[in-house]
């Protein structure tokens, strides 16, 4: 493999720098493109490793710093924004221009890289012949890191949101910008806005989130959009598994091709991720990419594998293996797919006042952690009893609710009906699985800003379909909540468990005060989508999980009893090496808290930072940034305060600080 740094021109005058990959041998060659924020060469040097499998399979790869991250110039106003999408199609049509080149493109990546990804496949670009999106979301207000059922997500505001604004405030290299690389610096210093800010602006949906997003409007409005084939890799315990089921029906609708791998994964490579089994996705990507952009023989199996998952004997925050079993999946719905609806419930637990009313307490949640897993502290969910216990829990015999045995695929929906004696309300949903010997395990989730029902989905022109509408206190209302999409055994002699409660905490802002939740169990159904699929072939094997997952990661809850709070706490990073001489030291920490009592009163303070030195002909540069977070509930009304400080060699190079009220 020879590797080489090029520069893509934008059709506004900025310059793009990405690196290409190039196997041994002449072309011509389809090539592999992943564009990413997080710095090639230093954040993400890691990274490049991974490319040689796609060299020596004999395609070119190209690794693209989107504009004004990593080295390239120009400034990045927001994550996807429009001008990406047009930076991405020059990028495009340069590589495929390229006399190695066999005119064909294909787009791959995790996160980020596989929104793009997918925002590409919408764009036309003749020379994009295929995609692969691992873990990516096609709705950005619904499914990602931001907001869940119109409420904001607290725990993710001191991981991605706030390193964003750290990592985006560092320089170009200086080995590889050039000379004025402390030029371009400061541009991007004094120009580049906190994303997190246009974030926490625009909490209720609409066309800052409707850009990103691939799924538009009602009866999937927007999915047409997709001009070539895709292959979706997902993960059951990852945050964006719900692009899964509903985007293969809309590529089915549309007469696409398309594939999908979903696993039992964290946020991570299925080749090493926990829990396992892991799988070779990079033979499958290459067979993919193989058949579409090199005209080759498509894989002999179905176009879904999916993994059903299975009880484990307990659940555990690096849970190893998930036990399960590999299904074929032939499309959406599946064949012989059913729903089967429940009710007549039997009362598990009555939490709180007699009757079935629920006194909502700030943090009720903590051992579900939050909805995306990922390397620890973002850990898998906790055994539910605790939180079961604060929560009002409806159990159904598996053995007597459904014929076993039987294998639950896809989002279940729970139809309740509730009122607040409040003019706001929310409502978390959990299905548990709840064995023999009383351990109960999450199996998925759903969330609901009641104020928000009916808001979504959008209408086609990417406005939402009505806005947020206090609740008549003490008015009773139906409301159908969709929980994630999911995988899960149903086995005889276990329960299952719906826990219903009034916050899901740390994973959601709770809501703005005090209140108490009625549940009527007369109207309480649970629709379970059912499917009996055929056992998958075998998959290639992946590498398996390296390390220990918990070093040098802190995860604590702890409650103080004289301040009534529930603290969550957490902290990761430390050094590593990158291309050019590069030495990175990185630090990510924060806290989320919550009143026990007054859910309104809610906090979530961060620090991250990134401290980078390289050596140069001139000497030693070493640059530093750090971003710090405080956001603040006091009832209804909401504050942040974001602050950027930079150092170089040392001194202060700036400083910039942005405050939201809302």
């Amino acid at each position: 493999m020879r590797d080489e740094v090029v520069w893509i021109p934008t059709p506004d005058g900025e310059r793009l720098c990405a690196t290409v990959y190039l196997p041994d041998g002449d072309g011509p060659l389809a090539t592999l493109l992943e564009a990413l924020p997080y710095r090639q060469h230093d954040v993400t040097d890691s990274y490049r490793p991974a490319y040689r499998t796609f060299t020596e399979a004999g395609f070119a790869v190209c690794r693209l710093d989107i504009r004004g991250t990593g080295s390239s110039s120009g400034i990045a106003p927001d994550e996807y924004a429009d001008v990406e999408r047009a930076d991405l199609r020059a990028t495009i049509e340069w590589l495929a221009a390229q006399p190695w080149s066999n005119g064909k493109v294909g787009m791959f990546g995790t996160s980020y890289s596989g929104f793009n990804s997918l925002h590409m496949a919408m764009e036309g670009v003749p020379a994009l012949g295929a995609v692969v999106a691992t873990y990516a979301t096609d709705d950005r207000y619904t499914d990602d890191v931001h907001y869940m059922g119109g409420a904001l997500r607290q725990l993710d505001l001191i991981d991605y949101p706030l390193y964003m604004v750290a990592m985006n405030a560092l320089p170009p290299v200086p080995a590889v910008f050039g000379d004025d690389w402390c030029d371009e610096w400061q541009r991007r210093v004094d120009a580049t806005p906190a994303w997190l800010a246009e974030w926490l602006g625009h909490p209720l949906d609409g066309p800052s989130w409707r850009r990103g997003s691939i799924r538009l409007g009602p009866g999937g409005a927007g999915y047409e959009r997709l001009g070539c084939p895709v292959m979706l890799i997902a993960g059951w315990a990852d945050g964006y598994r719900n692009n899964t089921f509903r985007t293969v029906a809309e590529m089915e609708r549309h007469g696409l091709p398309w594939r999908l791998l979903a696993g039992p994964w964290v946020h991570q490579g299925p080749t090493t991720a926990l829990p396992g089994p892991n799988v070779d996705d990079d033979a499958l990507m290459i067979a993919w990419f193989h058949q579409h952009l090199r005209g080759g023989p498509g894989l002999a199996t179905p176009p879904g594998q999916v993994y059903v998952r299975a009880p484990a004997d307990s659940p555990a925050p690096d849970l190893a293996v998930q036990p399960g079993v590999w299904r074929d999946l032939d499309g959406w719905p599946a064949s012989g797919a059913r729903t089967l609806a429940l009710a007549g419930a039997t009362a598990a637990r009555r939490a709180g006042a007699p009757g079935w009313s629920l006194p909502v307490r700030g943090d009720v949640g903590w051992a579900a952690w939050n909805s995306c897993g990922g390397s620890l502290p973002w850990g898998q969910p906790l055994e539910q009893s605790l939180d079961n216990a604060r929560s009002l829990c409806f159990d159904w015999p598996v053995s007597e609710a459904v014929e076993v045995p039987a294998s639950l695929v896809g989002a279940p929906v729970a139809g309740l009906r509730v009122c607040s004696d409040q003019a706001y309300g929310h409502l978390s949903v959990k299905l548990c699985d709840v064995s023999p010997d009383g351990t109960s395990a999450l199996v998925t989730r759903g969330y609901l800003d009641l104020t928000h029902r009916g808001v979504w989905p959008a209408d086609d022109s990417g406005e939402p379909g009505r806005q947020p509408s206090p609740l008549v206190p003490s008015e009773w209302i139906d409301v159908a909540i969709t929980l994630e999409a999911t995988t899960w055994t149903l086995v005889p002699g276990h329960h299952l468990r719906l826990a219903i409660a009034g916050t899901d905490w740390p994973n959601c802002w709770p809501p703005p005060g005090p209140l108490t939740i009625d549940v009527d169990p007369e109207h309480l159904t649970l629709s379970l989508p059912l499917a009996d699929l055929p056992e998958s072939a075998p998959l290639p094997a992946g590498a398996g999980a390296t390390g220990d997952a918990r070093e040098g990661a802190v995860w604590k809850i702890e409650h103080d009893v004289l301040g009534d709070a529930t603290i969550a706490t957490t902290r990761y990073g430390g050094p590593y090496d990158g291309s050019y001489g590069a030495q990175i030291v990185d630090d990510y920490q924060g806290e989320v808290g919550v009143s026990t009592t007054d859910p309104g009163r809610a906090w979530a303070r961060g620090a991250s930072a990134y401290e980078v030195t390289w050596p140069l002909d001139t000497g030693t540069v070493n640059v530093r940034t750090e971003a710090t977070l405080l956001v603040e509930s006091h009832g209804p009304t909401l504050t942040a305060a974001i602050t950027l400080r930079v150092w170089h060699n040392g001194d202060p190079f700036a400083e910039r600080t942005w405050n939201i009220t809302r």
